[in-house]
């Protein structure tokens, strides 16, 4: 803890904060300082104990994510107050841990709105990685009749399930991109310079002719 104070950099804080994220330390020396620590289980759980996001950032990229239960994880996951902690701790734990797929289905139908975004994640990942089994059509009818009055964070998990399923599903493409122009979610999302735009119409084209081109 006293080492991740060391680290703590006041304008790092300020923009971190402007995406609701309470810590000032820079990721890539928290990367250095995990990298040191390697895996260590036992700390990694003390350190999320702290309740301090850049400790628990640090104990997710320390802990070993096939070691936790369920239950653990539900927890883990209903605890993570801000948006990088609960990012990373699907992407990096959940999504690696042999309870995510009951995870997936059980978080999808949380009335809470940060949880079921959870649920929507690790659909998107299925629906890239391994979508035997999913029912694409029944996906793109609940998109269709929820993503548009969605709370921000749930409606940004379902539009990035929009627009893979539209990338990875040719069979599927057309009535992605006719969902996305219908909604408008995040159409005019500020997008830099180089960077594909959010919206999923655009950013189904552009991934497709990026795979046309390789």
């Amino acid at each position: 803890m006293a080492e991740l104070a060391e680290l703590e950099d006041p304008k790092t804080r300020e923009v971190n904060e402007k995406h609701g994220d309470d810590h000032g330390v820079n990721l890539s020396k928290l990367r250095a300082l995990a990298k040191r620590l390697k895996t260590q289980q036992e700390l990694a759980s003390r350190l999320w104990e702290t309740d301090d996001t850049a400790a628990r950032l640090l104990a997710i990229l320390i802990c070993r994510p096939k070691a936790f239960e369920r239950d653990e994880l539900d927890v883990m996951l209903r605890e993570a107050r801000t948006p990088k902690v609960h990012d990373w701790l699907v992407n990096y734990v959940v999504k690696k841990n042999p309870h995510s797929e009951e995870l997936r289905l059980a978080w999808s139908a949380d009335p809470d709105p940060v949880v079921a975004s959870a649920g929507w994640a690790l659909t998107t990942e299925r629906v890239a990685k391994k979508p035997e089994g999913l029912d694409l059509a029944g996906l793109l009818d609940v998109i269709e009749a929820q993503m548009k009055e969605a709370p921000a964070r749930l409606q940004w998990a379902m539009n990035h399930c929009l627009a893979e399923i539209g990338i990875e599903h040719p069979e599927h493409r057309t009535r992605a991109v006719d969902i996305g122009e219908r909604l408008e979610v995040l159409k005019d999302y500020p997008t830099s310079p180089g960077c594909t735009s959010p919206f999923a119409p655009v950013w189904i084209t552009e991934m497709v002719r990026r795979q046309h081109d390789t």
